[in-house]
């Protein structure tokens, strides 16, 4: 039998580099030189979340895996990340791979000169051995080298290799590794072989192109010298950062290009990021395949089935997207979507150019293909990139436009500005089809434009579905009496249709828990419940949940609601193979406003990362929850510059998105003010305050924030408190009770109380208000409801820390204690008046034991009298009444 290094099978295309005669052709001292670490560039972005990452992946037979599409910083990544590490540089052993590495042979002797050990692979490999054989003795020297240094082997471009016997070599060697070394590597393809045992010993760790992609603020970070020097504005880097989705590569081309010519172009025109896109990630493609990835740019979303579909209206088909993900490009699937993908922005608007012959017949093709899956909006959408009119008209007069809630419509809203107004005319379904998308969007003012052109004849046909959208309207602009009563007439009309009555019926739910009637908005939840699953529409079945999950909240249910949450999200993620829908990112954003209120930030800032970017993707109103969330976390860990910069930001997106300000601006106000008191700028505060008083008389509920209108008041009690005034403080705190009456959310109830606490310490004295606060927390704990404590920190610190040891033990108090830095008293025995004497320390452990006194006797050899006599002056030295309260005080004390 040949030996496994004298080649496979006749037709192996690596037979020639798997033969002996390769190895004749090795040159040690050139294959040395290519064993260099890269180097940092000028004024690299310093990531210390990353580099931490990256150290804590480099264990003693651990293995990195690092795998992303070109251009996201592998390499720097690993190359920062292992000067961070503390590691000594003489440790690294960098092995760059190229195509020509398909050699088993000169696998070999790269790793052997990496690892410093002897021309041993070459004599073993004359005397028969196989590649494994060799590989293994390797391995062995190097673990037998006493005192061996601790060394770290990175591999780069390891998708250069395609020769099974070497991936068999990586495997291996990857299984093998010695106590003295760790291993990176680094690729922008899959791996070919499975990782899971690996994984489940704890030596496998994997990085994604998310977790290397620059966040928003790194962003900033990354282009603070150009806005310093106002070369670039806020608004220029949030585009560029909404272009980009952090892609490391062009992002610093693009500022390169900036600083040496200063001339702004968009970033997919720059020549550099151009040469980029063309030569880098899209060089090594055939020009079938080319064509393909153009085709999937066409689209926004896009599956193998939906591609496939395309094809009697596309050229030959080079790959499918799955293929062209695999095959390192830079497409995302989309999480708990099935197998839906979406290309990086940049490259999708850079291939767009020049458009393609036959975009107009795909575009038809997909408008036909999604209408006969009942997806409307993507059909409407297709319709409207094929300019196809009677298509357009047909789908708006046949589907229900209350399928769109739930739906992404953001490309609908960016495809209105190109809509002939005839178009409109032509159609009132049309028009009710914009309001909807317009509504959705927060442009209420637009949506009843609309629909207010609607008259005679058309209004009256369509009256049911025009009293269902005004009452959507209504309830977005927080009228919350107005929008019961338009529901119920487009419900009473009799002819709207299933999704009509679904979305009819969750608007009532809304607007009954806004008005803290939480029995009646859970009876029209149930129905709008019912309907979705009649309608078979799960994306509106995802927003029943998070409406009663709203309802929950309400309530003050933290614990009801993160259930519903967490069993939504599961049921959603269970359905495959269909485009992103809204409801999903509610539910997720939801779940963030849940552990925020129980103070678990680290979770909350995880789940905002990603559905905060779909929320941003999909143009969500949704987003401006995140933003907020993101803004209160920022302020309570005192990183107030950065609340301010997240403030500003969902100002600049709001306008963006020309958003009514009736929606965001009463938000970011109250949160300015927020900010402003944690920074004791009392008139600053004040004057946000001010800004807000309208919307303070309006009374208005937001769908989004509930507890708006009740933390209004709440802020101009506290921006009162700051300024001393305690009677103006407790009329208006009075007054809000007076106003909102059982309408009163349990959070804001808590705010209220919490508010009572401080103004009772200043009238009626400390022990007052103690069992005001005592109160409170013993109500919070039951949900671990702590965001009312981190919000009013400063107005709660001095009650706080004087009676923090009237509160009852447990890990609300302990979390209490945390938030405000209250080290709780550890007391001894030697606190006591009068010392617990011999005698009486051995009666006091036998009653903690749970003798009774006549046994106690029996075991001392004392009277019955003797010690009750001992258990009488126990409980007296102890000031307590029974032998439970002594046997907690005395463990309280050390004495047990």
């Amino acid at each position: 039998m040949k030996p496994f290094n004298d080649g496979c099978a006749a037709n192996d295309e690596f037979q020639s580099a798997n033969s002996n005669m390769q190895r004749g052709e090795l040159v040690r001292d050139l294959l040395r030189q290519r064993l260099q670490i890269p180097l940092l560039p000028v004024g690299s972005l310093k990531r210390p979340v990353l580099d931490q990452l990256i150290a804590e992946a480099l264990i003693p037979r651990g293995v990195l895996f690092v795998e992303a599409p070109c251009g996201y910083g592998k390499s720097h990544a690993v190359t920062a990340g292992l000067h961070a590490a503390d590691v000594n540089p003489d440790g690294f052993r960098w092995v760059a791979l190229s195509e020509q590495d398909n050699s088993p042979s000169r696998f070999l002797t790269l790793i052997a000169i990496a690892l410093d050990l002897p021309e041993a692979s070459e004599s073993s490999l004359q005397g028969g051995a196989t590649f494994s054989d060799a590989l293994a003795m390797m391995l062995a020297t190097l673990e037998r080298q006493s005192g061996s240094p601790s060394r770290t082997l990175i591999i780069d471009n390891v998708q250069n290799l395609g020769n099974p016997a070497v991936i068999a070599l990586l495997q291996q060697l990857m299984s093998d590794l010695p106590a003295c070394l760790s291993m990176v590597l680094l690729s922008r393809r899959a791996l070919p072989f499975e990782t899971h045992g690996l994984e489940l010993e704890s030596r496998f760790r994997r990085l994604a192109s998310e977790t290397l992609e620059f966040s928003r603020s790194e962003t900033f970070e990354f282009y603070g010298q150009l806005l310093e020097s106002k070369q670039l504005t806020s608004v220029a880097i949030d585009n560029l950062y909404d272009m980009t989705e952090g892609w490391p590569t062009p992002l610093a081309l693009y500022r390169r290009e900036l600083i040496r010519h200063s001339e702004l172009k968009p970033v997919q025109e720059t020549n550099s990021v151009e040469c980029f896109l063309k030569e880098s990630v899209l060089g090594n493609l055939t020009s079938t395949q080319r064509r393909s990835v153009r085709i999937m740019a066409e689209l926004e979303l896009c599956s193998d089935e939906f591609f496939l579909a395309l094809a009697p209206v596309m050229p030959e088909i080079g790959f499918v997207p799955s293929q062209a993900m695999e095959h390192g490009l830079p497409l995302k699937a989309m999480p708990g979507r099935g197998r839906w993908y979406r290309m990086n922005p940049l490259l999708q608007e850079w291939l767009k150019a020049p458009v393609m012959v036959g975009q107009v017949e795909r575009m038809s093709y997909a408008s036909r293909w999604f209408e006969e899956r009942g997806q409307f909006p993507e059909a409407l959408k297709y319709a409207l990139l094929a300019g196809d009119s009677d298509a357009v008209v047909a789908i708006a007069s046949e589907g229900s436009e209350a399928l769109l809630l739930g739906q992404d419509t953001a490309s609908l809203l960016r495809l209105r500005k190109s809509l002939p107004n005839q178009l409109l005319e032509r159609s009132a379904r049309l028009k009710i089809v914009y309001g909807w998308v317009h509504a959705i969007g927060g442009q209420f003012r637009q949506a009843r434009a609309l629909i207010d052109g609607l008259e005679g004849a058309k209004a009256e046909e369509h009256a049911a579905r025009i009293c269902a959208l005004r009452a959507f309207i209504l309830r977005g602009e927080g009228k919350v009496g107005p929008a019961l009563e338009m529901a119920e007439r487009a419900l009473s009309a009799g002819d709207l249709s299933t999704q009509g009555q679904l979305v009819t019926q969750m608007v009532r739910s809304s607007a009954l828990c806004a008005g803290g009637r939480f029995t009646e908005a859970r009876d029209a939840n149930r129905a709008a419940a019912r309907l979705a699953r009649e309608a078979g529409d799960s994306g509106s079945e995802a927003l029943a949940v998070y409406a009663h999950a709203r309802i929950e909240l309400g309530k003050g249910s933290l614990k009801h609601a993160e259930q519903l949450l967490r069993t939504g999200l599961d049921t959603a993620m269970h359905e495959l193979a269909r485009p992103a829908k809204i409801g999903e990112t509610r539910l997720q954003l939801n779940l963030v406003l849940v552990l925020w209120h129980q103070g678990r930030n680290k979770e909350a800032d995880r789940l905002l990362v990603s559905c905060g970017r779909h929320a941003e993707r999909t143009r969500d109103l949704g987003l401006l929850l995140a933003m907020s969330v993101r803004i209160l976390m920022c302020r309570a860990e005192d990183r107030l510059n950065d609340a301010f910069v997240w403030i500003g930001r969902a100002e600049r997106t709001m306008h963006a998105w020309q958003v009514d300000e009736a929606l965001f601006v009463p938000v970011l106000e109250a949160l300015k003010a927020s900010c402003w008191l944690a920074q004791n700028q009392v008139d600053s505060a004040a004057q946000a305050v001010a800004k807000l008083e309208p919307y303070r008389q309006a009374g208005c509920v937001p769908e989004l924030f509930p507890m708006m209108p009740g933390l209004l008041d709440c802020m101009d009690v506290r921006v009162a408190l700051a300024r001393g005034d305690s009677v103006r403080a407790r009329e208006t705190l009075t007054g809000i009770r007076e106003r909102y009456e059982a309408a009163i959310p349990w959070g804001v109830e808590l705010h209220i109380r919490l508010l009572e606490s401080v103004l009772t310490q200043e009238e009626k004295g400390l022990n007052a208000a103690q069992k005001i606060l005592a109160a409170v927390v013993a109500e919070a704990s039951r949900e671990h409801f702590i965001s009312p404590f981190v919000e009013l920190q400063n107005e709660l610190q001095d009650l706080m820390t004087k009676g923090f040891a009237q509160i009852a033990s447990g890990p609300f108090k302990d979390a209490l204690g945390r938030l405000y830095r209250i080290q709780p008293e550890t007391e001894s025995a030697e606190a006591l008046a009068e010392p617990i004497s011999d005698r009486e320390q051995g009666v006091l452990e036998l009653i903690a034991k749970g003798l009774s006194n006549q046994e106690i006797a029996d075991k001392l050899h004392i009277s019955l009298h003797t010690v009750k006599t001992h258990a009488r002056r126990i409980n007296a030295k102890l000031a307590v009444r029974s032998r439970t309260q002594a046997i907690v005080r005395a463990r309280e004390l050390g004495l047990l």
